[in-house]
């Protein structure tokens, strides 16, 4: 029976975009099934300490910037580490996610979850634009403007709601954070553990 491994994170997440193609790519070597669930990061920070990023301090945030740069240049990602549209809301993107996973399964989900964070990190892309985001799921071979009016709606609302509350009762504080087996791993650069949870 193939292992399940819980996916929470926010698609504006720099730190989710970095680890997002590996993270996809490990779970299929494994024949792992991934449960997408984008979650509201906001909500999340609000009962779990965390604080947005305008309101760290600065000596955090320039940390910040030194890692992301460290971390695209490891991985031989591109990355605008101060792009044109951040800090960017991620909720129609994330309901975005969640309509096509609805429609047409995890894979198309997942895909275009990635072509979501290229475009804020890598194309200086607003994610926050139904129009944009409407183009990006076109560029994934989906209806664009079928899927933004489904993500409008109560029901994926709802779904989005109930992610974001599976996200506080797993004591998620960041993104992206991975479950398998009950056990949480926070950050793309504990991608390592979740594969070695993955082979037990």
């Amino acid at each position: 029976m193939a292992q399940v491994c819980q996916y929470f994170f926010a698609p504006q997440s720099p730190w989710t975009y970095l680890g997002h193609e590996r993270f996809v790519a490990l779970a299929k070597k494994h024949g792992a099934q991934i449960e997408l669930k984008p979650c509201d990061l906001g909500k999340v920070f609000s009962v779990s300490g965390g604080v947005p990023l305008a309101k760290r301090a600065p000596q955090r945030q320039a940390y910040r910037l030194v890692e992301l740069k460290r971390w695209s240049e490891h991985l031989q990602m591109p990355m605008n580490l101060q792009p044109a549209f951040f800090p960017v809301a991620g909720d129609a993107a994330a309901m975005l996610i969640i309509a096509a996973r609805l429609a047409h399964g995890t894979d198309a989900a997942l895909a275009l979850a990635g072509a979501v964070m290229r475009a804020v990190w890598a194309e200086e892309r607003n994610i926050a634009d139904a129009a944009t985001l409407a183009a990006i799921a076109r560029e994934c071979g989906l209806d664009g403007q079928a899927l933004v009016k489904t993500a409008e709606t109560s029901g994926v609302q709802e779904e989005y709601n109930r992610h974001t509350e599976e996200a506080i009762a797993a004591n998620v504080f960041g993104s992206p954070w991975y479950v398998v087996d009950g056990e949480g791993y926070w950050g793309q650069d504990r991608l390592d553990f979740v594969e070695r949870a993955l082979q037990k």
